[in-house]
């Protein structure tokens, strides 16, 4: 026995570094990724997953068309007197509404890639730490984008005319991105503190619904009693309905411009950092 164990360790070629070598890559060593790059490769990776599974687009395609449809007809003569005018108004603010809304699926993609293991290897990759999380955003831009490519499809359709022309509606979409793109960090960061995606999205709700109706979206706050008024008219979601609606009708509603983007700094600090204290402890 021990012969046979002695012969093995006989045939055995020694290992010294000259060995090593001549079966490693003697080739230049690629660069490591750039923080932008990296980024970009995980939105890429969210879109592809949108390829594979287009059943998720269902959300930014029938939904705010079925939306806008029953509010349009189902409200528009008792609020507005008129379908047309009331679309005038609540457009905009649906438009905001669906986009805010989809902005939770954030979390849920990173909740499932943690349930899966796949963020396990993502922090053993020499990466830019925070370029995971910039991915999944990023790939959820374009979400935002079909979503408002939609919704304004279906309001021309309908009869809406924005009075800001094209430039108004592009000036309208690009702030509502901006904002999308900063609350998206708050899903993040329940995505990473919750354990499955079905107690992602129900704390999502419970978040969203009261933000979406306790705003100016649907009605004007003036007619609200006092009490509500106070929180409706600083709620971020109607800043933000009033400056897209503003906006297309060809204004410049500068208070509400701002607000909206200062809401979206503190959004992005506030949440950005929690959420990748978070991701480098989990």
């Amino acid at each position: 026995m021990s012969t046979a164990t002695e012969n093995r360790s006989e045939d055995l070629a020694p290992v010294t570094a000259e060995s090593l070598s001549a079966v490693l890559a003697t080739g230049v060593r690629p660069p490591r990724p750039t923080p932008w790059s990296a980024s970009l490769t995980f939105g890429w990776r969210a879109m592809l997953k949108i390829k594979h599974v287009p059943e998720q687009l269902f959300d930014v395609t029938a939904f705010p068309i079925m939306m806008v449809l029953m509010y349009t007809y189902l409200f528009g003569g008792a609020l507005a007197g008129s379908t047309t005018d009331y679309l005038q108004f609540l457009l905009p603010g649906i438009l905001v509404m669906s986009v805010v809304m989809i902005t939770m699926y954030t979390g849920v993609s990173v909740n499932t890639d943690i349930e899966k293991g796949v963020f396990d290897r993502f922090r053993t990759l020499p990466i830019w730490r925070p370029s995971p999380m910039v991915g999944y955003l990023l790939g959820d831009m374009l979400r935002y984008i079909l979503a408002s490519a939609v919704m304004l499809a279906i309001g021309l359709v309908l009869g809406f005319r924005p009075g800001g022309g094209v430039l108004g509606v592009l000036a309208g979409v690009a702030l509502l991105l901006v904002f999308s793109f900063c609350f998206s960090w708050v899903w993040t960061m329940f995505g990473l503190l919750l354990r499955s995606e079905k107690s992602v999205m129900s704390v999502s709700m419970m978040v969203l619904f009261p933000l979406m109706f306790l705003s100016n979206i649907f009605v004007d706050p003036s007619t609200m009693p006092g009490w509500l008024q106070a929180f409706v008219n600083n709620s971020p979601i109607t800043h933000l309905a009033s400056s897209v609606r503003g906006l297309m009708e060809g204004q410049w509603p500068a208070t509400d411009i701002a607000w909206s983007l200062g809401w979206s700094g503190v959004l992005l600090v506030v949440f950005g950092t929690v959420t990748m204290r978070l991701y480098n402890r989990k």
